[in-house]
């Protein structure tokens, strides 16, 4: 089998509890019928979720994207799905438990809603 596909099936049985709080919020288009997917490949990254109608790519950072490595290979990834044309919108895990009102207000607006 395919390594990126078993990848992408491993990430989305194991979701974080803030990727499964996010993916109950925008699934089978629930925001203003949008569809979104979860855990799609875009060149050789995964990303956490996408509307590919509104070119609009959502990521969940946990702690660990804090760090110097972690942040700069985040830098790097997003330059290149910026560069496939979309737009990349990030929130914090505690963003998602905290404020998931607030989350679902800034994709709104992402999505030009």
């Amino acid at each position: 089998m395919n390594s990126k596909l078993t990848k992408i099936r491993s990430l989305r049985t194991n979701m974080t509890k803030q990727e499964q709080k996010l993916w109950q919020l925008i699934r089978k288009r629930g925001i203003n019928k949008y569809r979104f997917r979860r855990q799609f490949p875009i060149g050789n990254y995964i990303v956490d979720f996408i509307c590919r109608e509104k070119k609009l790519v959502i990521e969940i950072d946990g702690g660990q994207h804090n760090e110097v490595k972690n942040a700069e290979y985040d830098r790097e990834r997003t330059r290149y799905i910026e560069s496939q044309g979309y737009r990349v919108i990030r929130f914090w895990n505690n963003d998602v438990d905290n404020n998931i009102e607030g989350v679902y207000m800034e994709i709104l607006k992402a999505l030009g809603e």
